[in-house]
């Protein structure tokens, strides 16, 4: 089976499979057009009558191309990504040193929730975080798209940031679903 296009191998970076431009800013259409063209030429069925060989390579090819997609369609996931292309790992794991300040507001945020009486309250505090976060993407889009030289050691402090913002997002939401049952 061919490669979705012929110049690219399964190694190729995510926008390059995609044919998008390697920046935080993606048009969704032209994602979404990209993925469902790649799908179609390399989905397993269509090689049913090559053989247990092009199915296999088929089957890989379709894999790599949804594995692309979802990380490219997460803004948090593409922001990482486009760090480990320039070389900056993350670090989520060991490396959760924050300004003091982004410290300060995740100890205020995690107190609001424990002392949080009803469901108005758990989605004020909901609607306080989606703000930030939106601010944080916005963040994101200016490091990596309009600063030259970028500074990525910024940029994925900025994603480790957004990687607690998120997680505390989700702490809402069963927040919310546990007050609304």
């Amino acid at each position: 089976m061919p490669a979705p296009a012929d110049d690219l191998s399964l190694a190729a970076t995510d926008f390059a499979l995609f044919g998008l431009p390697p920046r935080f800013a993606l048009d969704a259409a032209a994602l979404e057009a990209a993925w469902k063209r790649l799908q179609g030429s390399a989905h397993p069925d269509r090689f049913a009558a090559d053989g247990a060989a092009a199915q296999r390579l088929a089957m890989q090819w379709s894999i790599r191309i949804n594995e692309a997609y979802r990380r490219l369609k997460d803004p948090l996931q593409r922001a990482a990504y486009l760090c480990t292309l320039a070389g900056t790992e993350i670090g989520a794991e060991n490396n959760t040193a924050m300004p003091p300040a982004f410290l300060m507001q995740q100890m205020a945020w995690r107190e609001a929730l424990d002392e949080a009486v009803g469901l108005a309250a758990v989605e004020a505090l909901e609607a306080a975080v989606a703000q930030a976060r939106e601010h944080s993407l916005q963040q994101l889009a200016r490091q990596i798209d309009e600063t030259v030289p970028i500074a990525w050691p910024a940029v994925a402090q900025t994603v480790r940031g957004l990687m607690f913002v998120d997680r505390f997002a989700q702490d809402i939401a069963r927040r919310i679903d546990t007050l609304s049952d």
